[in-house]
């Protein structure tokens, strides 16, 4: 497949836009790539994607002067995991950190709700994957009531400036929405009941939050608005399709390390000529 395809090159339709007034039900969830490429074109492509991933996480590695933070969020079964997996997997386990966020425990509720969320941060040097993410608690939240406007208002914001802090500090952020349709998701979930070797996958209270749909692409429209800055944008990355979600993120954090600029691991002199006996 073409590696200068525009949708590969040029994902700029897919980035948020903050000064316009997003509404999710009008981005799309399902793209087809131009040339109508096979799932085999597609994987081939993702893979020497993989490779040039590889390459730039470890000249940062060796540096260990700046870090990338990855954001994947979306709605239950959007293929959070799935995509983790497609798009780190050959890449050098050392300087990748993962993390999820659930349901916040004793002792995280007895802090500011960035807190358990700073600590996952990836240390300089590494990228940082976060499925699910510091976007769940307000979104959830507001979506069942307990948060009004202003006060979601008020996560926002200071979501913006730890961010901020981050970007400033070395951490270069993407953050990518993995935009599933209702349908694709029932889909999804009645393959995880259908499929007892994907039972795990499976919570009941997907179910009921599904009921929820339109609030949560409400509060997830008003978040990604809000939230996506120079710094740190968001991406609506469609996510019908397992194959072309997965590309589109490698090709989102590809273009986020190349910006980085990170020079190549510099030669030592004095191993110059030296020969092992």
């Amino acid at each position: 497949m073409p590696s200068d395809m525009p949708l590969l090159t040029d994902l700029r339709r897919l980035r948020v836009d903050p000064e316009d007034n997003l509404d999710l039900s009008d981005r799309a969830t399902l793209i087809d790539l131009p040339g109508d490429p096979s799932k085999d074109e597609i994987e081939a492509e993702l893979d020497r994607l993989r490779g040039q991933i590889g390459e730039l996480q470890d000249a940062m590695f060796t540096r260990r002067e700046q870090a990338l933070l990855v954001v994947l969020q979306g709605m239950d079964s959007a293929g959070k995991d799935s995509t983790t997996k497609a798009v780190f997997t050959g890449v050098n386990p050392l300087g990748i950190h993962a993390a999820s966020f659930s349901v916040p425990s004793v002792q995280e509720r007895r802090h500011d709700f960035l807190w358990r969320v700073h600590a996952q941060v990836p240390p300089l040097g590494c990228i940082g994957v976060f499925n699910r993410s510091h976007y769940e608690e307000p979104v959830i939240r507001r979506v069942h009531g307990e948060l009004k406007n202003g006060e979601m208002k008020r996560y926002l914001r200071q979501i913006t400036d730890f961010e901020q802090m981050l970007a400033e500090s070395g951490t270069a952020i993407v953050k990518c929405f993995l935009h599933l349709s209702f349908d694709e998701q029932r889909e999804r979930l009645q393959e995880r009941i259908d499929n007892p070797l994907k039972h795990w996958k499976f919570d009941p209270s997907d179910l009921e939050e599904r009921q929820f749909w339109k609030p949560y692409q409400a509060a997830y429209s008003q978040a990604l608005a809000a939230t996506s800055t120079s710094q740190s944008p968001w991406y609506v990355v469609p996510a019908d399709r397992k194959p072309v979600r997965n590309l589109i993120v490698a090709r989102l954090v590809l273009q986020a390390l190349e910006a980085l600029k990170t020079p190549a691991p510099e030669p030592k002199p004095e191993l110059i000529g030296l020969k092992v006996v």
